[in-house]
């Protein structure tokens, strides 16, 4: 929820946005495929969310209008995480994106061994985030290099939490 609003996404293949007092819709987006695992990440009045459909979404929050769509390599179920002006998101394509949350262009792009469908967490220009290769990866937000990796025993799609000090 932002501002007395509610976002999220269907398998209708729509992303909604509610009044959250008495639950009008104030409006919608069609994608083309379902828009159900991802949840959306709202910041600075953008509405960034993926969809089924291979593509991570910019909308305007306000109005639902499509600020730009980045198209990754399969399913993006990930949670979207912000910071610093830029977007950091999994797919199911196996690669951790990072995109410029204004333009929507590929900053870099990291492959693990696996499905990406962890939502990242970003802590002191840090991303924290699980494959489906079974790994914990931590990455530079700057360029993607990866500062180390953790071998579980199984896929990796919960969320990391760091707290910090």
């Amino acid at each position: 929820m932002a501002n007395g609003v509610v976002y999220f996404g269907s398998f209708d293949h729509y992303v909604y946005a509610l009044n959250t007092r008495d639950g009008t819709l104030l409006w919608h987006y069609q994608t083309s495929d379902t828009v159900s695992w991802s949840s959306p990440t709202v910041v600075n009045g953008v509405v960034y969310i993926g969809s089924d459909d291979h593509y991570i979404y910019a909308l305007n929050a306000n109005n639902g209008s499509l600020l730009w769509r980045y198209q990754a390599g399969y399913w993006v179920d990930s949670t979207s995480a912000v910071a610093n002006g830029v977007v950091y998101v999994g797919s199911d394509d196996h690669y951790i994106y990072a995109v410029n949350a204004s333009t929507g262009t590929l900053i870099w792009c990291y492959q693990t061994g696996g499905a990406v469908e962890s939502s990242p967490t970003i802590v002191n220009e840090v991303i924290y985030i699980g494959s489906n290769d079974g790994y914990v990866y931590a990455l530079k937000t700057s360029d993607g290099t990866l500062l180390w990796h953790y071998q579980t025993g199984g896929w990796v799609q919960s969320s990391p939490t760091v707290v910090t000090p």
